[in-house]
């Protein structure tokens, strides 16, 4: 199945996916994040319906996506002995509902995550070799839904000179986070399956 096609979309609809695990992840003292709530209330209208809500897509994120197929082949390039096959959607082997789109499997026990991003996001993620949150949470739900032992994350800006157009990073997967993902998005799945329940009951309460 490719990626971005209409039944891409179709069998992620309603899904806990790896790219919005840091919404399922966000809380705070008092109870759920505000973007833990709007996901939650996202994959209900997704189930209840059938369809996904048409998401605004801008200049950089299209840029982003033209740009992937070049930054793979830049990552191949660069790395020794890569072998690097793309993938559409990979469920969860246990957790029905949720699953990943790695940008591609490498070799037998590794995965590729590519970012795009802005100039200066890209040059602040040359010069630090941090990474944000959300990665570490996307990467690992990839590692989850596949069984792979590393990823690899890539940022790419082909704008920018040779020596500094490429970013790499290679995150082991960390079995102690792994768990909490599983027990926060089983969790969370739980919770959407409750709230789901209630709201079919309005219908017979008239």
């Amino acid at each position: 199945m490719e990626q971005r096609t209409e039944a891409w979309f179709a069998a992620r609809s309603g899904k806990v996916t790896a790219s919005k695990l840091a919404e399922v992840m966000a809380k705070v003292k008092t109870g759920d994040a505000a973007t833990r709530k709007k996901y939650r209330a996202e994959l209900i209208c997704q189930r209840l319906t059938g369809k996904r809500e048409d998401t605004f897509v801008t200049l950089d994120m299209k840029h982003g996506t033209a740009l992937e197929p070049v930054a793979r082949e830049a990552y191949i390039l660069r790395e020794f002995a890569v072998e690097v096959t793309e993938v559409g959607l990979v469920d969860h082997p246990t957790i029905e509902g949720f699953a990943a789109s790695p940008d591609g499997l490498v070799n037998d026990d590794g995965l590729i995550e590519i970012k795009c991003p802005k100039t200066w996001t890209h040059l602040k993620t040359l010069r630090t070799g941090e990474l944000k949150r959300e990665y570490f949470l996307q990467m690992h739900a990839q590692m989850l839904c596949t069984g792979r032992k590393w990823c690899d994350f890539v940022s790419f800006d082909n704008r920018l000179p040779p020596e500094l157009a490429y970013f790499k990073k290679r995150i082991h997967f960390d079995e102690a986070l792994g768990k909490e993902i599983e027990t926060e998005v089983r969790q969370f799945l739980q919770e959407l399956e409750r709230e789901i329940a209630e709201i079919k009951t309005y219908g017979r309460a008239a």
